[in-house]
């Protein structure tokens, strides 16, 4: 037997030891008072003395270290990242109570009444009256607790990655923050917040890939929606000015450290904008979303410093300082030679019209279209456009998307009847974005790959594990004994 294995097996027979005390193994409801972040907060500063009153607190958290003395003991309990100290007297708690704290393993979920106080070392302390034992642990955390450090096992079990690595929580709560920030200031524009579909019949509203899936009942071959754009802007036709969805889309694509198949977008219009007011209002978002997740404008990615408080604007042929360049020819110079350059945050506008389908031409020099991205640490983490507002014209612009698909090109748009139907009844002028919130929140929360910032990634078949790959081992070993 391998010593995980053995492990495993003397924490079922704890399991069974804390029965006979008297508790539940895998306790009810526990009301507590506090968070541990809550606590720290609150009390932090505050001194012996003026914890003397006792104040009584009841928390629930995972135990994270032990330290046993005879008589009495402590222990570090672990919440949303944050710890704290119960300190556990024997003459404090009941007998069964003391027992069951001696039995306690690393990991182990418990319940603690009691009161703060300092210790003689200083630290803020909860002395136990009341242990509640909540849930047991039975596999064995990351020695020492010195964090988790196997990618592959820190995407692939985030719930351990989660319990083990601080840093990751506040990843993951920061990007709540993001989310939260940018809700809050497009509803204080008069956004509203709606739902499209995320199985459609026509995929369409970006240039990708879509994942296909077949819907039994009505016997039809259904698409994961690579982008909402064209609901959304149906929602526009149909007198809701200001629509937002903050949502997920999929694309069959590979997968790099910039790229998951399925992935976090916000995306947004207005009537009666262009894209010169979506760049004033991008700007304005991204500016307080950085504040609001980090307390400032000005980040720190990857030993850069980015300042999202002056995002500078410049065209596509400003960028790529070659006139003569047109089309695909200065889209494929941008890509390979500047995207990659632009640290600091930046809006690249006007492009080609033969790579921006759903965008409405310039004014001054129809080959191009009022289209913008914006730029950081070398990615792209926002696309935005006066939309195409001609139902004549995007058929037009849909008919050439057909050659490049019966061309070979596997990411050009559908033809979508529907949504030309939608716009000839009068779709007004019109500014739309999207941002990625995965890329955005690498960006604030400095980390390397996408996959930290997604909770769940895709990743390849693990393969069997838990009781089928035990008893496939056990499976094996027969065989191997048969044919010695």
């Amino acid at each position: 037997m391998s010593l995980e294995d053995d492990l495993f097996q003397q924490r079922l027979r704890r399991v069974h030891e804390i029965e006979a005390l008297g508790f539940k193994p895998y306790g009810q409801r526990f009301d507590f008072s506090h968070t541990i972040p809550q606590i720290l907060a609150a009390y932090t500063d505050k001194t012996a003395e003026q914890l003397a009153d006792k104040p009584q607190v009841r928390i629930a958290a995972r135990i994270l270290t032990i330290r046993r003395m005879g008589k009495a003991g402590f222990m570090h309990l672990q919440q949303s990242g944050e710890r704290l100290q119960v300190y556990v007297r024997k003459d404090a708690v009941s007998e069964n109570e003391y027992k069951l704290y001696e039995m306690l393993d690393l990991g182990d979920i418990v319940g603690i009444d009691g009161y703060l106080f300092r210790t003689r070392t200083g630290e803020l302390s909860v002395h136990a009256e009341k242990i509640t034992f909540l849930s047991k642990i039975l596999l064995n955390l990351p020695e020492k607790w010195h964090g988790l450090e196997d990618v592959e096992i820190r995407y692939r079990q985030r719930y351990l990655d989660l319990i083990a690595n601080p840093e990751s929580q506040k990843i993951f709560l920061t990007r709540a923050k993001i989310i939260s920030s940018l809700r809050r200031q497009l509803e204080s524009h008069g956004f509203i917040e709606v739902e499209t579909p995320m199985m459609q019949p026509v995929y369409g509203g970006a240039t990708a890939r879509p994942f296909v899936t077949h819907h039994n009942t009505l016997d039809m071959d259904l698409y994961l929606r690579i982008a909402p754009e064209l609901y959304l802007k149906r929602l526009i036709v149909g007198g809701m000015d200001r629509v937002y969805e903050i949502n997920r889309n999929f694309r069959n694509e590979g997968i790099s450290t910039q790229h998951n198949p399925e992935f976090t977008m916000l995306e947004f219009y207005q009537a009666y904008t262009d894209y010169h007011g979506m760049m004033d209002l991008s700007c304005e978002l991204l500016r307080q979303a950085a504040v609001d997740a980090t307390g400032s404008p000005i980040v720190e990615f990857q030993g850069e410093t980015l300042d999202f408080s002056n995002i500078r604007r410049m065209t596509m042929r400003e960028a790529v300082g070659d006139p003569s360049l047109r089309g695909h020819d200065l889209v494929h110079a941008f890509e390979q030679r500047i995207e990659p350059t632009l640290i600091q945050p930046t809006i690249i506008y006007e492009y080609p019209v033969e790579v921006s389908p759903l965008s409405k031409n310039n004014a001054d020099d129809p080959s191009f279209v009022d289209r913008f991205e914006i730029y950081a640490a070398g990615m792209e983490i926002g696309n935005a456009y006066t939309e195409l507002n001609d139902p004549n014209e995007q058929r037009r612009r849909f008919e050439l998307q057909l050659k490049m698909k019966e061309a070979g090109d596997e990411e050009a748009h559908q033809m979508d009847e529907d949504y030309l139907r939608a716009m000839s009844y009068g779709m007004p002028p019109t500014g739309g974005e999207g941002i990625g919130i995965d890329r955005l929140t690498m960006i604030l929360t400095n980390s390397k790959s996408i996959r930290d910032v997604i909770l769940f990634p895709l990743l390849r078949l693990e393969g069997e594990i838990g009781i089928a790959a035990k008893l496939r081992s056990e499976e094996s070993g027969v065989r191997s004994q048969e044919s010695e």
